[in-house]
């Protein structure tokens, strides 16, 4: 099994649609489609145009899980699109902990001091595993003004780094 994270631009778009809407349509019922997510048709403009970057897990050549940041001003980002195929999850692969240790040796390396995250309180699991990476939640109000919010989003949280 080869495993690589590689920057991801607008010419993978097909193939990170192809993970990320499955698993918020069929495995976690959330109701929302492309059209309510147009930064996936924009991978460059939307995360690396403003300083972000969007990372893809591939096995064997196969893109098997996403994660993308915003840089939403010099001090903070937000996570988005941090999804891994069912089939790849768990500490076996360590996908999920490679992607999130690769945007944030990113987010250190370009001086952001921290990191925050909106996601949907079904997601219990990936609610753990951000716990477990040192995030903290958070109300919504505390949030800063330029984070921005995902109307499916009902949970928050935050990492600042030392």
């Amino acid at each position: 099994m080869n495993l690589s994270i590689v920057p991801i631009y607008n010419n993978d778009s097909e193939a990170v649609i192809n993970i990320i809407l499955p698993i918020q349509q069929n495995e976690f019922n959330i109701a929302i489609g492309i059209k309510d997510q147009q930064d996936l048709l924009t991978i460059e403009e939307f995360y690396h145009y403003g300083g972000g970057h969007f990372w893809g897990a591939k096995i064997d050549g196969e893109l098997v899980g996403t994660i993308g940041l915003i840089k939403c001003s010099d001090d903070f980002g937000a996570i988005r699109k941090m999804f891994v195929k069912k089939e790849y999850r768990g500490k076996e692969y360590g996908i999920a902990q490679l992607l999130l240790e690769t945007l944030m040796a990113y987010s250190k390396e370009i001086g952001l001091k921290s990191l925050y995250l909106g996601t949907k309180d079904v997601l219990q699991a990936a609610l753990r595993f951000y716990e477990k990476n040192g995030f903290s939640l958070i109300e919504k109000s505390e949030l800063p003004e330029a984070f921005p919010i995902m109307p499916v989003d009902n949970v928050f949280c935050r990492l600042s780094f030392k």
